[in-house]
C-alpha cells in the first residue's frame, strides 16, 4: 500500500451546539477574535476552519489588511480597532505594540453565546459579556514580554544610546506583561497549540489548559515522488528570532547548497551574510505551489529556530522531506529523531550553535540513507485539518454544553 496519498480519518464527533445547522435553528452567537489580519500564516490558517464553521459569526481584530486572507474570512464581518485608521499602521504595527492594550478596549462585543479568540498578543484580552464562556486558542503568552523577549531584541554592539533604548523598552514590556497576565482572567478556557505553550500558559498565567495542534494542509502538502535534488530548504519569515543565519553559516562551512524562501527585517543583513556565496541563493517570498515543488524536491528542511509550533515542519513531512531542527520548542513534538521507538522522520540538534547544527546535518545525511519518505507522511497525517476540526469542535461543544446544563 502507498501511504504517500493516504489521508487520515476524521474522528467523528457529534457536534452539536456547534453544527451549523443548530446554529441556525437556535440562533448561537458567536464571536471571533485575532490580533491582526494582516495575510495568511499559521495562525489565520486556525482561524480560518472556525470562520468556515461559523459563517455567521463577527470577527475583531484590531488592523485588517482587505485582500490578503482567505474569502472565508473575508467574507465576515470584520470590525476592527481606531488603529486601523493610522496611516500606514499595515508597515508600522509592530511598534504600535505599547497602544495595542488600549486598541484592544474599542472591541465591543455585544450579546452573544460563546466567544473564541486566537492569540499570541492581545485579542485574548477582550471583553466578554458576563456569563459567556471564552475560549482562547493561543499561539503563545506574548514571546516579548515573556519568554523570548532576547531572542527579539538581541543583536549589535551595545553603546550607551542602545543601552537607554533597552530600559525604556524593558519598562514598557514588564508593564505590558502585567496586563497581560491580568487579562487571563476572562478566560474561561485556554487552549494550547503544543505542549510547550501549554507549560508557558501555567508559567505565565497559572492555568491550565488543552492541547489541540493546529492543522496542516496535509491534502495540497503530499508526496508525487520527485526527483530529489542537491540543495537544503529553509521556509521562513526573516526575522532574528529564526536563526536562520545558522543555517546560512552551517551550509557555507559544508558547502551545501541552500535556497532560502522567505523576506522580512533580516533579509538585507542575512544576504550581507551569505557574501555571494556561491551555496546560499535567496528566492524571496514564493506562492504555496512554488514552496511545495521545492518542499517534494529537496534533500531536507532546515529549521534552526525555538518555535511555539511549527507547521513549515508537518508541510515538509507531508511531502515526505525530513527535517533538521532545533531539538527545543514545537519540533520536539512533530519531528521524530533517532532512538525514538516510531520511524524516523528527522534529527535534532541540541544548541543554537553553529557547531551544534553541523553536527546535526552531518548526522541527519547519515541516518537518512536508512530512511523512508512514507514515514514523514504518515507523521505529518496526525495533524491534519480534519484532526483539528474535529478537536476543536469538540472542545468547544463540550463548553457549550456544560452551559447550557447549567443553565438548565
Amino acid at each position: 500500500m502507498d501511504l504517500s496519498q493516504s489521508k487520515e480519518q476524521p474522528i467523528i464527533r457529534d457536534l452539536s451546539v456547534s453544527d451549523p445547522v443548530f446554529r441556525k435553528n437556535h440562533g448561537l452567537r458567536i464571536a471571533l477574535v485575532h490580533d491582526w489580519l494582516t495575510g495568511m500564516r499559521g495562525g489565520e490558517k486556525c482561524l480560518e476552519v472556525a470562520c468556515q464553521r461559523w459563517p455567521g459569526a463577527t470577527l475583531h481584530t484590531l488592523i485588517h489588511k482587505k485582500g490578503t486572507l482567505s474569502k472565508d474570512i473575508e467574507r465576515l464581518p470584520i470590525r476592527t480597532s481606531w488603529l486601523q485608521h493610522i496611516p500606514g499602521i499595515f508597515q508600522t504595527y509592530r511598534y504600535a505594540l505599547p497602544v495595542m492594550p488600549m486598541a484592544s478596549r474599542s472591541w465591543k462585543v455585544g450579546p452573544v453565546d460563546l466567544v473564541l479568540s486566537f492569540s499570541h498578543c492581545v485579542a485574548k484580552a477582550v471583553e466578554v459579556p458576563k456569563g459567556v464562556p471564552h475560549i482562547s486558542y493561543c499561539f503563545t503568552p506574548m514571546r516579548y514580554a515573556w519568554h523570548q523577549r532576547e531572542a527579539y531584541f538581541s543583536g549589535g554592539p551595545s553603546t550607551a544610546l542602545k543601552r537607554l533604548k533597552e530600559g525604556f523598552r524593558s519598562r514598557i514590556l514588564d508593564q505590558i506583561r502585567i496586563w497581560d497576565a491580568k487579562t487571563a482572567a476572562t478566560v474561561t478556557h485556554f487552549v494550547a497549540i503544543s505542549k510547550t505553550i501549554a507549560t508557558r500558559i501555567q508559567d505565565a498565567y497559572g492555568r491550565k489548559s488543552q492541547v489541540i495542534y493546529p492543522p496542516v494542509d496535509t491534502d495540497f502538502y503530499s508526496c508525487l515522488n520527485d526527483k530529489r535534488e542537491d540543495y537544503y530548504l529553509v521556509v521562513s519569515a526573516l526575522a532574528p528570532y529564526k536563526r536562520i543565519d545558522l543555517a546560512i553559516e552551517v551550509c557555507k562551512k559544508l558547502k551545501r547548497r541552500l535556497l532560502v524562501i522567505g523576506s522580512g527585517p533580516e533579509e538585507r543583513k542575512l544576504r550581507q551574510m551569505a557574501g555571494g556565496s556561491p551555496w546560499v541563493d535567496f528566492l524571496g517570498w514564493q506562492p504555496d505551489e512554488v514552496l511545495r515543488t521545492h518542499l517534494r524536491r529537496c534533500q531536507a528542511l532546515l529549521f534552526p529556530g525555538e518555535e511555539d509550533f511549527g507547521i513549515v515542519p508537518l508541510e515538509a513531512q507531508a511531502c515526505g522531506t525530513p527535517v533538521l531542527a532545533l531539538g527545543r520548542g514545537g519540533a520536539t513534538e512533530t519531528v521524530i529523531p533517532p532512538g525514538d521507538p516510531r520511524p524516523l522522520t528527522g534529527m535534532w540538534f541540541a544548541e543554537p550553535s553553529v557547531g551544534s547544527m553541523t553536527e546535526g546535518l552531518l548526522a541527519l545525511e547519515r541516518e537518512w540513507r536508512h530512511g523512508n519518505p512514507n514515514d514523514c507522511r504518515v507523521n505529518a497525517l496526525r495533524f491534519s485539518r480534519e484532526r483539528f476540526r474535529a478537536e476543536l469542535f469538540g472542545f468547544v461543544d463540550g463548553v457549550l454544553d456544560r452551559k447550557n446544563r447549567q443553565a438548565a
